[in-house]
């Protein structure tokens, strides 16, 4: 058998590819957009990729279902019930899908999304304990998939309806695998379908039994109450990239030559070579940080993109942006030190504060508006006097409820996502916008000293 787990750190996501050496047939299970890396694997073990499954329609990132399906002629395949806007194979509970004597078997999970499966491989089909199983959202190492994505008016979708669905999938279908059974979920720290997902990528079945606090001895409502409490603010390109994996859409070689015609500027550098000097207007993003996610966050998916910056970090640029769907990134600012040098006007600087400066500017300026961007779980109670929370994924909605008038100084955790948040407030239109350098762990190691 040959078994591989792709894992993309910059999105926190797991892909994997099943294949049977005796027959040469393949699966692609929740691949990521840019499908490179299954082909050329596939290629180097004589396999031929027949089908893509997805455990359910993603929303943290754009699936390469149809990308892989035109390249290879692949099947695509999900959970009865999924509500697609293109052909797919509908996947029943108890269904076996034999690749030779690899031999999958699909258990519906519903509880993260209606449709959501897992899929337990068999090394040999007569096995009796199987090899693992790819749980995709339904259950994490160290966690369980979040059951408020699709809240709506709908009963049948809400927080607690879905958690309930959830409960039954571990207990009554995950849990009676055998605990030698090794776990392999789609998502690792850092994802937001999850609150307190490991940094291990796998695990087994028995491990996550004792350990994993979602699946410890409590009735069905305390689960209920437990797993939708304290969950991370929902990123604002997740309900844009759940529809986009449904629809029929361009693929990724098209979008990436297409030509400038007015944008968003991005500027990808890092906070401190922003600050120093940025073209007016431009939006902060650095790629060293969770870059595809926290352009979600502040960038509508519905204006064109050029970047600012290195031009040898353009490509990976759009390739992270094209993984969550943000497909309209028209253009390069090619010599961005050369437009700097020659366009002075349109250029400025960003105000980042130290921890004693900003203590001055608390002292001196009552007005100002202190903005802390973790999300409540994160910061636990420690805040800034005076702060007020607002998750980076929550800002721009939440603009009108600032005066544009006063001073505005936002801070995280360490520094990163303010200087998003501070980009963001200064393209809107307000004047006095600083971030606190070195983040909320600046301001407590200076208090204490």
């Amino acid at each position: 058998m040959i078994f591989t787990q792709h894992y993309l750190a910059c999105l926190s996501q797991a892909s994997y590819l099943v294949g049977d050496e005796g027959s040469g047939r393949a699966v692609v299970i929740d691949p990521r957009r840019d499908v490179a890396v299954y082909l050329d694997e596939a290629d180097d073990h004589g396999l031929i990729i027949e089908r893509v499954i997805e455990t359910h329609v993603h929303a943290d990132f754009l699936s390469g279902h149809l990308e892989l399906a035109e390249q290879t002629g692949a099947v695509i395949s999900y959970g009865s019930g999924a509500r697609l806007e293109f052909p797919a194979e509908q996947l029943v509970d108890g269904q076996r899908i034999s690749l030779g004597d690899v031999t999958l078997e699909i258990m519906s999970t519903p509880g993260h999304t209606p449709e959501s499966i897992c899929i337990v491989v068999y090394e040999h089909a007569d096995d009796t304990v199987p090899y693992g199983v790819l749980t995709g959202d339904t259950l994490f190492v160290g966690d369980v998939g979040r059951p408020d994505l699709l809240a709506s008016a709908d009963p049948d979708l809400s927080a607690e309806a879905l958690a309930r669905r959830l409960y039954h999938s571990l207990h009554d279908r995950l849990m009676q695998l055998p605990d030698a059974t090794r776990v392999f979920p789609a998502h690792g720290a850092g994802s937001s379908c999850g609150k307190q997902l490991s940094t291990e990528t796998s695990s087994t079945i028995g491990s996550q039994r004792a350990s994993n606090y979602a699946l410890q001895p409590m009735s069905e409502d305390a689960f209920v109450a437990t797993v939708t409490e304290g969950q991370p603010s929902r990123p604002n390109y997740f309900e844009f990239d759940a529809q986009r994996n449904r629809e029929v859409r361009a693929l990724l070689d098209d979008v990436l030559g297409r030509q400038v015609a007015g944008a968003v500027l991005l500027d990808c550098r890092e906070p401190a070579d922003f600050a120093a000097g940025h073209v007016r207007g431009a939006v902060n993003i650095g790629l060293q940080g969770r870059f595809a996610e926290w352009a979600g966050d502040v960038l509508s998916p519905q204006h064109d993109i050029v970047l600012v910056g290195d031009p040898a970090a353009a490509t990976e640029a759009k390739l992270r942006l094209a993984r969550v769907g943000y497909d309209r990134v028209v253009g390069q600012l090619a010599d961005s030190a050369a437009v700097f040098s020659a366009n002075p006007e349109v250029v400025e600087a960003s105000s980042r504060l130290t921890a004693a400066q900003l203590a001055t500017v608390i002292d001196q300026r009552s007005d100002v508006q202190l903005i802390d961007l973790r999300d409540s779980a994160e910061a636990q109670g420690r805040v800034l006097p005076g702060a007020k929370l607002v998750p980076l994924a929550a800002l721009t909605e939440s603009l009108d409820d600032l005066d544009r008038a006063a001073p505005v100084v936002v801070y995280c955790a360490s520094g990163y996502r303010s200087s998003i948040a501070a980009s963001v407030l200064a393209a809107a239109g307000f004047a006095d916008v600083s971030d606190l350098r070195g983040g909320f762990a600046a301001w407590e190691s200076a208090c204490a000293r």
